[in-house]
């Protein structure tokens, strides 16, 4: 009787949890999130959150590049839990695979013959408040111009410097 019992809980623990939408609460159409509550670590509303991204990936999730996917899915999480965006302060660093996602739609249609498919993505985080830095030795090497950036990035001296400027002030290391 106890394990009969034990299993129907488990079963309605498990159908709960399961059934929940998968939803995009803040960056509306990327990052999609399912908003557990009562759960081990969940953001805290009297903290700062403070994170800088590396994103040197050319993997793509749910047709975007895989980096602003999590940017998205982090800024989405923390907002389903109360964090404002006050709160949030995120910043990327482009480089290796990663560097043609911020290519602007022209250049990217060039080389890709399609639409830039980060393009709204990055605009949507950057109405949020990310800032995108762009690795210039990463441009250099493939002769990418600044005129051949999205204009909601901007190019630094490198992503190695961005990542150690950052984590010196404070940021946590998002790979």
């Amino acid at each position: 009787m106890k394990n009969a019992l034990l299993i129907a809980i488990l079963l309605m623990g498990t159908q709960i949890v399961t059934s929940q939408d998968w939803t995009t609460p803040i960056i509306d159409g990327y990052g999609k999130i399912k908003d557990f509550k009562n759960m081990a670590s969940l953001p805290d509303p009297t903290k700062e959150y403070n994170v800088v991204f590396d994103l040197k990936d050319e993997r793509e999730m749910e047709g975007t590049n895989i980096g602003y996917f999590k940017i998205a899915r982090l800024i989405n999480m923390l907002g389903a839990n109360g964090i404002s965006a006050d709160k949030v302060h995120i910043v990327a660093a482009i480089h290796g695979g990663a560097t043609f996602t911020a290519l602007n739609n022209e250049k990217y249609k060039a080389k890709y013959e399609k639409e830039n498919p980060n393009a709204e993505v990055i605009k949507l985080l950057k109405d949020y408040g990310v800032q995108f830095y762009v690795c210039a030795q990463a441009t250099a090497a493939r002769g990418i111009e600044a005129n051949d950036l999205n204009p909601n990035t901007e190019l630094g001296l490198s992503a190695m410097m961005v990542l150690a400027n950052y984590q010196i002030d404070g940021y946590i290391l998002m790979p």
